[in-house]
């Protein structure tokens, strides 16, 4: 069965393995998450669960969110997610989800909000090739072709300038290299989306895959 924990990533750093060969880790501050809900297939159609993580403050919080995480006896929360394909027997209302739900050696998924870099040019955002620098031309970093000229409009799905990054990325098969229960921290080998501080979302491997 899957598992999951919603965390906040704080920033990358180094670990030697027992070979001495130095490895590229980001930390993931994961303390503990509360199960707020649990999803039946009789009342809604699917089974999950509904984990929280990070306190909202009160005044922050509307009624609605308030009434949801009192019948958890926690605060409301400002990072939400469902996890399916659960074992519910594993969980009841109100109970804490914490880091030693994996396990050194073990494969994640990591999902995130990739930086946002903002208005961006083909070259940058699409990779595009860049034109000549010399012998008078005009062309440096503009988009190349559009299609043919009888078309007579942009045709969709073509490689042009726009908002870049801010987008939902999943990083598939990631190691887990250490946990740290003891400061609620997971080291994940390599990179993870996002920017520090923000939110990801950390699940077991999909069978599909």
């Amino acid at each position: 069965m899957a598992k999951g924990i919603l965390g906040r990533k704080i920033g990358m750093t180094q670990l030697f393995d027992e070979s001495g060969e130095l490895v590229p880790v980001t930390v993931i501050q994961a303390e503990p998450n509360v199960v707020l809900q649990k999803k039946t297939a009789e009342n809604d159609g699917y089974e999950a669960i509904q984990l929280g993580f990070a306190d909202k403050r009160d005044k922050l919080a509307n009624s609605p969110e308030k009434g949801h995480a009192e019948k958890a006896n926690t605060a409301p929360k400002r990072f939400v997610r469902e996890f399916r394909d659960i074992n519910l027997d594993d969980y009841e209302i109100g109970q804490e989800v914490s880091v030693n739900t994996f396990a050194a050696g073990d494969k994640i998924d990591v999902t995130g909000t990739s930086k946002g870099k903002g208005f961006q040019g083909a070259v940058k955002r699409h990779n595009q090739s860049t034109g000549p620098k010399t012998h008078g031309s005009r062309y440096h970093r503009r988009p190349g072709t559009l299609g043919d000229i009888n078309s007579m409009h942009v045709f969709k799905g073509m490689n042009l300038p726009g908002r870049m990054g801010g987008k939902t990325v999943t990083l598939q098969n990631l190691e887990v290299v250490k946990v740290d229960e003891e400061r609620n921290l997971l080291l994940v080998k390599g990179n993870v989306p996002g920017a520090k501080k923000s939110y990801v979302e950390i699940n077991s491997p999909s069978e599909a895959q």
